[in-house]
């Protein structure tokens, strides 16, 4: 049975031409640095975001995770935001891993802006830790975008203090395609990025942490110490590249879904949204049925042939995919009409 899948974009299946090109990938031993096809991967990830260096990861997790371990020293205190990937859905790796400490801030629309990040940096103070990164999103897990004025302010302060910033871009190229700009002009404003290529871009495994050849040389051992050290990867890095060749060019596409499939859940009584926080695959929702239990939804979803998570703080959220069509999206709207009306 095929399945409408709206919980991620994670659930994307690789296309017939990555598999093939999976099938064929010339490969060799990662840690010897000798995989053609990692390496071809890692040369066109950095050129793609405008760094130095490059370096293919299992996870996104683990690339925020080793851009953290890379850049602080234990006992750092890093600035990011409070509903932020890495503080709120990294297991609290950052303690574990790295001896860090989080200083979150609240934001209403849970963009930094620099006046936040300005008040939140320590001083030299004998009682205080030492602000020693700065984690930024782009796009944002609520499914906005950061303005490129924003990240070039909080980037000036950066510097201004000699703090270095990582950017958690798990959905980078989504970012890029609704602000009209190409991934390096966000990158630009950080010292290392995150990026995923099976979050809607179909490889099926796999993010790229990218920055200076000193920093990923120096993260490229953390990841040997995590456990990350792969031999004959090339086989995942033949998918990411198409990825990141054909793969980022079609993500308007499922932008635009997004966009209908907003629309058509305000027909349905009870459905509270603002399309204007539609900017690119995420449609975040309120069902304001006091007297249905949303877990119904879920269940009779399932039943028939659709997949999407709970709710969470109250909320909803579906992700349009490379594996959901306009078709798909009306299904979906009939079929929660008839569950809920």
């Amino acid at each position: 049975m095929r399945y409408i899948d709206l919980r991620s974009d994670t659930v994307t299946m690789p296309t017939v031409e990555m598999r093939k090109a999976m099938f064929e990938a010339e490969v060799g031993d990662d840690v010897y640095g000798d995989d053609p096809t990692i390496n071809a991967l890692e040369k066109l990830s950095a050129e793609i975001v405008g760094k130095e260096a490059a370096m293919f990861v299992p996870s996104g997790t683990m690339g925020n995770q080793l851009g953290v371990m890379t850049h602080t020293f234990r006992g750092d205190e890093v600035i990011l935001g409070e509903n932020a990937h890495i503080a709120v859905h990294e297991v609290g790796a950052t303690a574990v891993l790295s001896g860090v400490q989080l200083r979150t801030i609240k934001s209403s629309d849970d963009i930094l802006y620099p006046e936040l990040i300005q008040k939140a940096i320590r001083f030299d103070d004998i009682h205080e830790p030492r602000t020693g990164l700065i984690c930024l999103e782009n796009a944002l897990a609520n499914g906005t975008v950061v303005p490129l004025d924003v990240m070039k302010k909080i980037f000036e302060i950066a510097k201004h203090h000699q703090i270095p910033i990582h950017l958690d871009g798990a959905r980078l190229f989504n970012a890029a395609t609704a602000l009209g700009v190409s991934a390096a002009q966000i990158v630009q404003y950080t010292d290392s990025v995150q990026f995923c290529i099976s979050k809607g871009l179909c490889a099926p495994i796999g993010s790229m942490l990218a920055g200076t050849k000193a920093f990923i040389n120096k993260a490229r051992k953390n990841r040997k110490l995590l456990g990350g050290g792969m031999r004959q990867a090339g086989i995942l890095a033949a998918a990411g590249i198409i990825a990141l060749e054909k793969m980022t060019k079609r993500l308007e596409e499922d932008h635009e879904n997004a966009r209908y499939l907003g629309k058509r859940l305000l027909e349905i009584p009870g459905v509270e949204l603002d399309l204007e926080k539609i900017h690119i695959n995420m449609v975040f929702f309120k069902l304001n049925r006091p007297s249905f239990n949303p877990d119904v939804l879920v269940s009779k979803f399932f039943e028939k042939g659709i997949k999407i998570n709970g709710e969470e703080g109250g909320l909803f959220r579906f992700v349009t995919n490379n594996d959901v069509s306009k078709k798909d999206i009306d299904f979906v709207i009939d079929s929660m009409k008839e569950i809920l009306l």
